[in-house]
């Protein structure tokens, strides 16, 4: 299993707007590609900023490709994130999962 994380950041006036934007955008993007096996929006508002986090969990790095090109590690936009978003980060990071156990 492989993580991608995206990282941006927005004023903190707009974190809601965003959030919202979020789940009508981002949200039906990753769980409408297939090998897509969830995804998490997190923020965190200080101050006059709220970061936004994007994690999601990927069968295989050929499933990240079905959601993002051939350049797995260019960061994926929508339309109006110019409208929040304080800067366009380019890249995403990916992790791989070795260790998957939850609770007791």
């Amino acid at each position: 299993m492989i993580i991608r994380m995206w990282h941006g950041v927005t004023p903190a006036a707009k974190a809601d707007a965003y959030s919202d934007y979020l789940q009508q955008t981002g949200l039906p993007g990753y769980r409408e590609t297939p090998g897509n096996l969830g995804v998490q929006f997190v923020r965190k508002i200080e101050g006059d900023r709220a970061e936004f986090l994007t994690i999601s969990w990927w069968e295989s790095y050929e499933a990240i490709r079905g959601f993002a090109g051939d350049d797995i590690a260019r960061a994926v936009y929508y339309p109006e994130d110019d409208d929040f978003l304080l800067e366009r980060e380019p890249t995403v990071a990916h992790y791989e999962v070795f260790v998957d156990q939850y609770g007791e």
